[in-house]
């Protein structure tokens, strides 16, 4: 069985991520992420700029020149000039008018004060602009705003006006707009309701409604039946919930719709200026726009960031951007939840194992790269009239790589450190680090596993051993098995134990390694090179001491060995064990007998390939029933491992 570093950091990194995905869940559905996603949203239409030339509604502006050319008229005795450009429009085939101009006073009804003869020509001066109002085909502005006792009414126009209107309330829109939290009007809504429970449609919703023949009474009746609407109308109107009201979709910055000046309407032949005449067919909306007028409200293109200076956006164009929204049907769309939600998950996830896999320095920049793709994916979508938030991913990657990053320096960490203090005494660096990247850990418990086992032995120890102080024995040992490890870890080889003078490597575990069998005969030679360099350091140390010539004995066999922690629960040793082990010991033996420094069985000859033999034998060996074809090893071909597997040409 495998334990693995992989699995085991795999698992603390699905926690980690599956804590972000519900946090960015989270915090947007809370709220919390309201306002950058505001910023990501204005500085899409800011960057958009024109989205499309708008085809329905045009804006017919009582500007300053107007005023200026009309400089001693007062606007209370403007009616009869409202009435003219009416019926212009009407001449010229407009489609429906609407007047977006609150009147809460009228020259008329002040002149009956006068007490003037009831045949009086200045008793009947609205006249002419009440019979437009009657034609049927105008709308006219109301407004939703707060009695004495501060309580939601709605103001209808001056009764004498509202009597003129053939379809009444239905007849009347309120200009009213719903402010957001930041000031901005992104979103609109159909109709609203006072605190009797009087509801009324909204201004551009009405006109839409007549520009496409449908009946605002039974449209109204179904959105008086929407909770949206009853909500709205409660005390505390910013616990609203934005997400079931329609987005504008605003068809540019300010200025995009066409403006026609007021005062070209009152001039003789007005209904034969071409530029009048491509009025046929279009929502007109008259509209009291001089340079001083405080109708100016925060859209998303008020957002000043950068280079962009924001622009606010006149009321009269706010409500021409909804009718056009409602005409061309270009809403914008949010994407549905499910889909943000896989978005959400699969983004999160790829860059959680993206920062796992990289540096944290190599991450950063990373992450800085995945959130301005997700950036740049969002405003993609928004050219579409997709709706995909931006900010709750970007803070689920930011959260993700700080995760990722608390994790390497936390539990990763630790782990890594356990592991380079399990195999640190045994194992070279770079083969600790081999493990660590593979991620594939042995089973400390037991793992099989296929080996070579190589075992190293000094011969006539016990005469040199006799004939030395015990401190020279020491130095003796130390420094020849300084010597003697390094071809060993130099090849990846794991150093078992010392059992006295004796040497006991393992090749293939804990890395593992498929060329194991020719590292190991490798790390022999390597061995039996060290021996005769080290017999010249044993004759000028101990000179004029009488010892035995400094030789060595290595026995090499490969096979299955269990691999893992053996002992008890209060001291354990990791260690390798099985016939493999005793059979490499007995081959270590043999070379007394046989008097050959290097003798290894023929599965490890097999396996190497490659190897230049000397002599061979047949031999049994202690603890083992079947014989042995044993081979002096003399050497190895210098050629690629690869080159076993290929075919002979």
């Amino acid at each position: 069985m495998k334990s693995s570093l992989r699995s085991s950091s795999g698992r603390r990194l699905a926690i980690v991520l599956a804590v972000v995905v519900a946090a960015s869940l989270g915090l947007s559905q809370a709220g919390w992420l309201e306002r950058p996603e505001n910023i990501y949203n204005d500085l899409w239409h800011q960057l958009a700029g024109l989205r499309y030339q708008p085809q329905h509604v045009v804006i017919v502006s009582l500007d300053d020149r107007t005023l200026e050319e009309h400089a001693d008229d007062p606007l209370v005795v403007w009616t009869p000039h409202f009435a003219r450009v009416i019926e212009v429009l009407q001449r010229v085939g407009a489609r429906v008018i609407g007047l977006d101009y609150l009147y809460y006073v009228s020259i008329e009804t002040w002149l009956k004060r006068l007490d003037l003869p009831a045949t009086h020509p200045s008793l009947n001066y609205d006249g002419p602009f009440k019979r437009q109002l009657a034609s049927g085909n105008v709308v006219m502005a109301a407004n939703l705003g707060f009695d004495e006792r501060q309580q939601r009414r709605i103001t209808l126009p001056i009764p004498s006006y509202f009597a003129s209107l053939p379809h009444q309330i239905y007849d009347v829109g309120l200009v009213n707009f719903f402010t957001e939290a930041d000031g901005a009007i992104r979103h609109y809504m159909p109709a609203l309701a006072d605190a009797r429970g009087q509801a009324a449609l909204t201004f551009a919703q009405l006109l839409a409604l007549r520009a496409t023949h449908q009946d605002p009474a039974a449209a109204l009746r179904r959105l008086e039946h929407d909770p949206a609407l009853k909500e709205w109308s409660a005390e505390d109107a910013e616990a609203v919930d934005l997400s079931g009201f329609p987005v504008i979709g605003f068809a540019g910055p300010p200025d995009t719709f066409p403006r026609l000046s007021f005062g070209r309407f009152l001039r003789p032949g007005a209904d034969t200026d071409p530029e009048i005449l491509k009025l046929k067919d279009k929502v007109v909306i008259i509209a009291y726009e001089p340079a001083a007028l405080q109708d100016i409200h925060a859209t998303p293109y008020s957002l000043s960031l950068w280079k962009w200076q924001g622009a606010d956006m006149s009321g009269p164009e706010i409500h021409a951007n909804i009718v056009e929204t409602l005409l061309t049907g270009i809403f914008p769309r949010p994407v549905p939840a499910y889909l943000r939600g896989l978005y959400l998950v699969f983004v999160l996830v790829a860059g959680g194992l993206l920062f796992y896999r990289l540096s944290p320095w190599s991450g950063l920049p990373a992450a800085a790269a995945i959130c301005l793709g997700c950036a740049v994916f969002s405003y993609l979508l928004f050219r579409r009239y997709w709706l995909l938030p931006t900010a709750g991913v970007q803070l689920g990657v930011l959260l993700s790589y700080v995760g990722v990053l608390g994790l390497k320096f936390t539990g990763e960490a630790r782990e890594r450190a356990r592991i380079r203090k399990i195999f640190g005494r045994y194992v070279a660096d770079e083969v600790v680090e081999k493990l660590l990247a593979s991620g594939a850990l042995p089973d400390l418990g037991g793992d099989s596993c296929q080996v070579t086992v190589l075992f190293s032995d000094i011969r006539n120890f016990t005469t040199i051993s006799e004939r030395l102080a015990p401190r020279q024995v020491v130095e003796m040992l130390n420094t020849y098995l300084s010597r003697a490890c390094e071809p060993i870890l130099e090849q990846g080889g794991t150093i078992d134990k010392f059992i006295g003078d004796a040497v006991m490597a393992v090749f293939g575990s804990p890395a593992a390694y498929p060329d194991h069998a020719r590292r190991a005969l490798r790390a022999a030679l390597g061995l039996a090179e060290a021996a005769r360099e080290f017999r010249a350091w044993m004759q000028q140390r101990f000179a004029g001491i009488e010892l035995p010539e400094f030789a060595i004995g290595i026995g090499v066999h490969s096979g299955e060995a269990i691999v893992g922690n053996i002992g008890s629960p209060k001291r354990l040793e990791f260690t390798s064990i099985g016939d493999t082990v005793n059979t490499a010991s007995r081959l270590e033996g043999l070379t007394k007998e046989l008097g050959w420094t290097i003798v290894a069985s023929r599965s490890t000859i097999d396996a190497a390939g490659g190897v230049r033999t000397g002599r061979q034998d047949i031999r049994g060996v202690k603890g083992r029933q079947e014989r042995i074809e044993v081979c002096e090893v003399l050497g190895l071909e210098e050629y690629s491992i690869c080159q076993k597997f290929l075919p002979i040409a």
